[in-house]
């Protein structure tokens, strides 16, 4: 059996914190084992324990991980429009769009984490909740407009896009999406 290198080492351990990022939005923490996930990136379920003290802190991770990929696309925004008030309209589009609803693995990790992040509290899970709320934080500032703090648009939209998520199969769905694209979008001019 050879083994691998640091470089190698470092390759797989930053792979597994990438698909568990994407997998943990998809599915939740709870829908995928330690098994499961290293399956998906092509490793032995041994070799995670190499890499991780436990799923708890693979999580940690993956959230931050999640959250920086959030804050360059939000950075990819603010690049790409003349001013912040055209890159927040262009996000709310992109955000309460169908396809944000429908592909929860690369979408926003205020939504995809919510849920796993409320039980790991409760299971005293606290290194994550405080990676969480620093990125929920700093969506929150990037949605801040003048004396606005930003949480109010940030809670409406994580909101409007779990409620929509949950009713996929419904009209309601589309709905939820139309209103509040609506509703914050005209909050912003």
């Amino acid at each position: 059996m050879s083994r691998v290198s640091r470089a190698q080492a470092e390759e797989n351990r930053a792979g597994v914190v990438a698909a568990a990022a994407r997998l943990f939005r998809e599915r939740g923490v709870q829908g995928v084992s330690v098994a499961d996930l290293m399956k998906a990136v092509g490793l032995t379920h041994g070799g995670f324990y190499k890499q991780f003290a436990s799923k708890e802190a693979l999580v940690t991770e993956a959230a931050e991980r999640a959250f920086v990929d959030r804050d360059t696309y939000l950075a990819g925004l603010d690049e790409g429009h003349p001013d912040r008030a055209d890159a927040r309209r262009a996000m709310v589009e992109e955000y309460l769009s169908p396809e944000h609803r429908d592909e929860p693995g690369t979408g926003c990790p205020s939504a995809g984490f919510a849920g796993a992040l409320a039980q790991a509290a409760y299971e005293g899970n606290v290194a994550s909740q405080q990676t969480y709320a620093e990125g929920v934080r700093r969506f929150a500032d990037w949605m801040a407009e003048g004396e606005d703090d930003g949480l109010l648009a940030t809670c409406t939209l994580v909101g409007a896009i779990l409620l929509a998520r949950a009713t996929s199969s419904t009209e309601m769905s589309d709905e939820i999406l139309r209103t509040v694209r609506a509703s914050v979008g005209e909050s912003l001019k």
